[in-house]
C-alpha cells in the first residue's frame, strides 16, 4: 500500500490489545476516534485461555480432592463421576458469551473501530494490519501482551500435545495426562487433572518446581505433589509419538530412557511477550529481557527515552505477567492519557501472586533468601517465622499437615518484607498481609491493633506475626 496521507486512518487512540487495554476506552473518549486491534480473541489471555477458566476448572477439582481427603475426619467420600464436559461446557458457555458480547460492544460504538487481526510497528505511532490496512493514533497504547511458547520437541505438532491456550476445550477428561513443565501453570493443570481423576505424570527437567518461590514453599508443594501425582524432576521428555492406545512419550533422566503412555501431552514451559510480533525494535522501541521498556509512568520507551504518545501496559512490557499488575497498569495509563500535566506510577512494590493447585500457594514480597541478601547488602538483621496450619484450632479442625505461613521482616523495625503461604484459601489468607505491606504496618501493630475471630483459619496469620522477632513482641 502506497504511503498517502487519503490511505492512513487517523485516530485519537489506537488500542492494540483487547484484554486489560479495553478497558481504557471509557466515556472520556465517547467523542475522540479510538480504534481496537486484536487478531485473538476479545478479552484477552485471562478471560479466554488464562486466570478466569483455570480458576473455574481448578474449583470443582479441588472439592474433589477435599472430599477424598476427608477420610481421615471420620467421613469417606467417592469420586463417582466427573462431567467433563458439563464442567467445560458451562465455563466456556459463560466467558465465551463474555468475549462476543465485549466485541459486539465494541464494534456497535460509532466512535470505535475494531480490527480483529494483528498489525506490526511502520514507526512509533503507525501500524500496518495483516489485512494491509495502515492505521495512526495520536496516542498509541500497546497492551499485546503474551503467548505460550513450544519446545522443540519430535513430535510437539502431533493433535494430542497442547498449550494452555488449548487444553481446557478437549471433548473429554483423559485418563492420562503428562505436563511438561515447573511453573504455574504446570501445578495448577496438574492440580485440575489429578483432582478431576486423571493420572498425571508432570515432568520437568530441574529439580526445582516453581523457582520464583521461597525455597521451603517450593520444598513443601514438591513434598505434597509426589503424594498425589507422577512427579518427575531433572527429566526431559525428548520424543512425542502417535501409538493406537494415544500417545507415547519418552522421557530421559540421568541418561535413562523411559516410556510412558498418555492421552494428552501438556506442554507449560512459559509464556513469552508478543513484543516480537508487533515488531517493536524496527519502530525505534527499546526492548529488554524479552519486553518492551517502559518507565515508571508507562511510557514506552526508545534510546532510553520516553516516546511522546506511546504506552504500554501489561505481559508486552512487564516480565510479571498478573491480570492485577495489567489491569494496575492499565489504571496508570488511563490517568496519563488524560492527564498529561499530572502524570502518575504505579506501585508495584508489593505485587502478589497465587497458584491455584493442590494444596494453594501465595506469595507477597521476598523470599527469605532475596531478604538476607537484601539485609546484608543495607546493614540491618531479618526475622523469620514459620507457622503451621496444624497448629491453631481450625487447623486442628482440618488435621492440616501441609499447610504453612511463612512470614519475613525487619528485627528492628517490624516492617513486613515477605509473606508465602501454602495450603487451604492460601490466596485469600494472604491478603491482609498484602495489605500491611502495602501501607506499612508493622507485624506487631498488625497483630495487636485488631481483633482476630478465633477459632477461624486466619489465626494461623495471627500467630505467625507474634512469632517474630520484633518490638513489641
Amino acid at each position: 500500500m502506497a504511503d498517502s496521507a487519503q490511505q492512513i486512518r487517523e485516530y485519537d487512540l489506537i488500542v492494540v490489545g483487547s484484554g486489560s487495554g479495553n478497558s481504557l476506552i471509557d466515556h472520556h473518549w465517547k467523542d475522540k476516534k479510538v480504534a481496537i486491534v486484536d487478531g485473538g480473541v476479545f478479552g484477552g489471555t485471562c478471560l479466554n485461555k488464562g486466570c478466569i477458566p483455570t480458576k473455574m476448572f481448578a474449583y470443582p477439582a479441588a472439592t474433589a480432592i477435599h472430599g477424598l481427603d476427608d477420610d481421615r475426619l471420620g467421613v469417606s467420600m467417592q469420586r463417582t463421576e466427573v462431567r467433563w464436559q458439563e464442567i467445560r461446557d458451562r465455563i466456556f458457555g459463560r466467558i465465551d458469551s463474555i468475549s462476543q458480547s465485549g466485541l459486539d460492544y465494541r464494534e456497535d460504538a460509532e466512535n470505535v473501530d475494531v480490527y480483529t487481526e494483528f498489525a506490526t510497528l511502520r514507526d512509533p505511532h503507525t501500524l500496518v494490519t495483516e489485512s494491509g490496512e495502515v492505521i495512526r493514533g495520536r496516542q498509541l497504547v500497546l497492551a499485546a501482551g503474551s503467548r505460550s511458547i513450544l519446545p522443540n520437541i519430535p513430535g510437539i505438532e502431533l493433535p494430542g500435545v497442547h498449550t494452555s491456550d488449548t487444553v481446557m476445550r478437549i471433548n473429554d477428561l483423559p485418563r492420562r495426562v503428562v505436563i511438561l513443565g515447573g511453573g504455574f501453570v504446570a501445578a495448577e493443570f496438574a492440580g485440575i487433572f489429578h483432582g478431576l481423576g486423571s493420572h498425571v505424570t508432570q515432568v520437568n527437567r530441574s529439580e526445582r518446581l516453581l523457582r520464583d518461590h521461597d525455597a521451603e514453599i517450593a520444598d513443601r508443594f514438591v513434598r505434597e505433589a509426589s503424594r498425589q501425582w507422577d512427579l518427575r524432576l531433572n527429566t526431559n521428555i525428548t520424543s512425542i509419538e502417535q501409538s493406537r492406545g494415544g500417545l507415547e512419550v519418552t522421557l530421559e533422566s540421568h541418561g535413562e530412557s523411559e516410556t510412558v503412555q498418555a492421552d494428552v501431552v501438556l506442554v507449560a514451559t512459559g509464556r513469552v511477550s508478543n513484543v516480537d510480533r508487533l515488531d517493536a525494535k524496527s519502530a525505534g522501541f527499546d526492548v529488554k529481557d524479552g519486553v518492551l521498556s517502559v518507565d515508571a509512568y508507562q511510557r514506552v520507551l526508545s534510546g532510553g527515552e520516553p516516546v511522546e504518545g506511546v504506552w504500554s501496559l501489561g505481559d508486552v512490557s512487564s516480565v510479571i505477567q498478573l491480570k492485577h499488575l495489567a489491569n494496575a497498569q492499565e489504571r496508570t495509563v488511563q490517568h496519563n492519557l488524560l492527564n498529561p500535566e499530572d502524570l502518575r506510577t504505579t506501585d508495584q512494590r508489593h505485587v502478589p501472586h497465587a497458584v491455584f493447585t493442590n494444596p494453594q500457594i501465595a506469595a507477597v514480597g521476598l523470599s527469605e533468601a532475596e531478604a538476607r541478601d537484601t539485609a546484608r547488602a543495607e546493614g540491618f538483621e531479618i526475622t523469620v517465622k514459620v507457622q503451621d496450619f496444624g497448629d491453631v484450632a481450625y487447623g486442628w479442625a482440618m488435621e492440616d499437615q501441609h499447610g504453612l505461613v511463612k512470614l519475613i521482616a525487619r528485627r528492628d523495625t517490624g516492617e513486613l518484607l515477605g509473606a508465602h503461604i501454602i495450603g487451604t484459601e492460601a490466596s485469600m489468607l494472604i491478603q491482609p498481609l498484602i495489605q500491611a505491606m502495602s501501607f506499612g504496618l508493622a507485624a506487631h501493630d498488625m497483630a495487636r491493633g485488631q481483633f482476630w475471630i478465633h477459632p477461624a483459619l486466619t489465626e494461623v496469620v495471627e500467630n505467625a506475626l507474634l512469632g517474630l522477632e520484633v518490638p513489641g513482641n
